[in-house]
């Protein structure tokens, strides 16, 4: 297959994974009582009410050329107001921070699931493209559950200790920084935990097609 239309696929991939990450956490904080997302007419799959120009487009092609073992990015951030959950003011936040990377789950465990089951019967490229949707959306999960600002892992040590959640908002650029650290030394963690999802949700056959035609 052409590798222009490789890399665009990717990159389509890519864009429309972040989106609905971000369009979950609006739906979410909508369904606790916030529609702050809404009325900023976020809750849309729309790519130009989204895209970021860093995290959408420069990071995945830049990673993409320098081999990188994770395709990461992000679309704008989804505004949502916690003052304003008030179906459940003490776990709203929490339940909205984990809404996207459960969303990114469920992509994966569809795709994956129907890899498993018509994989056999599909062309090679096929496969490798949906198991490249698959790998991508885990990876894209496990990310945003590190526990580092502003990933919504963080949320989750906020819910377990109040004093990580002082840390958490007076983080700045200091959750930035640990975050590049991270995926400088550890982004193979990433990889490693996504691919074992990947082969439980795909199958052994679509994860080999997968290694041949990306040749990792």
């Amino acid at each position: 297959m052409n590798t222009t239309l490789i890399v665009a696929f990717q990159l389509v991939a890519l864009v429309f994974s972040v989106i609905l990450h971000e369009v979950a956490h609006g739906f979410a904080a909508l369904r606790l009582g916030d529609s702050t997302a809404k009325e900023a007419k976020r809750l849309t799959l729309n790519p130009l009410k989204h895209l970021d120009p860093v995290g959408s487009v420069i990071l995945p092609i830049l990673l993409y050329f320098i081999h990188s073992p994770v395709m990461l990015g992000w679309a704008k951030p989804v505004p949502y107001n916690p003052n304003n959950l008030y179906k459940d003011y003490r776990y709203g936040p929490l339940k909205v921070a984990l809404a996207g990377p459960a969303t990114n789950i469920l992509v994966a465990i569809i795709f994956g699931l129907a890899l498993r089951f018509s994989g056999p019967y599909l062309p090679v490229s096929a496969t490798a493209l949906l198991g490249y949707i698959v790998f991508l959306n885990l990876n894209l999960a496990v990310f945003n559950l590190l526990p580092i600002p502003p990933l919504d892992g963080s949320k989750l040590l906020s819910i377990v200790s109040p004093r990580y959640t002082y840390l958490v908002e007076q983080s700045g650029m200091i959750g930035l920084v640990l975050l590049i650290f991270f995926l400088y030394f550890f982004s193979g963690i990433i990889s490693f935990v996504s691919a074992a999802l990947f082969q439980l949700f795909a199958g052994t056959n679509a994860v080999e097609v997968f290694i041949r035609f990306f040749g990792g």
